[in-house]
């Protein structure tokens, strides 16, 4: 809790293309430098890759408008549970704690992004979108780090009562 004064959260406006919110967020995450316009591109390029991909796929998760695949992607990557360190008489414990919704969106973001960047030789819009369509099938590396994420949450479920 801050001892400055209240925090002031930003209001998001919906992108121009989608009226989305995840979208205009996802652009701000995915920009370097202050480059707005190459973000944009990038999250567009991905998103009509999806769509195109999505038309010839045999996947049924997969028949959807791709606004609706790059939502599923962030909800399957997205945490409900994460630990955080507290410390009780001199033992610092990993407590589980539950995860607002806001942060969840973040961290699948997050998380998302940065599986995208680590994929290799392509240009960073089709690793892009190679990342949402395995998030939306429940795989890739950004799903995996929520399963990671929740593996440590259930190890650690004996510290719960540490909660904050």
């Amino acid at each position: 809790m801050p001892r400055r004064g209240k925090i002031v959260r930003r209001t998001v406006i919906p992108d121009a293309r989608y009226d989305n919110l995840n979208v205009t967020r996802m652009i701000g995450r995915v920009m370097k430098d202050g480059k707005r316009s190459i973000a944009e591109m990038i999250i567009y390029r991905a998103i009509d890759i999806i769509e195109d991909r999505a038309k010839t796929s045999n996947n049924e998760m997969l028949k959807k408008p791709a606004i609706e695949i790059f939502e599923q992607a962030i909800r399957n990557a997205s945490p409900a549970i994460e630990v955080r360190p507290k410390r009780v008489g001199g033992a610092t414990y990993q407590v589980p704690v539950d995860i607002r919704q806001d942060r969840r969106n973040a961290l699948s973001m997050r998380w998302i992004i940065n599986a995208a960047r680590s994929r290799k030789s392509k240009p960073m819009f089709e690793k892009l979108a190679q990342e949402l369509l395995d998030a939306a099938v429940m795989e890739g590396g950004a799903v995996r780090k929520k399963d990671e994420m929740h593996k440590m949450a259930d190890s650690n479920k004996a510290f719960a009562h540490y909660k904050r």
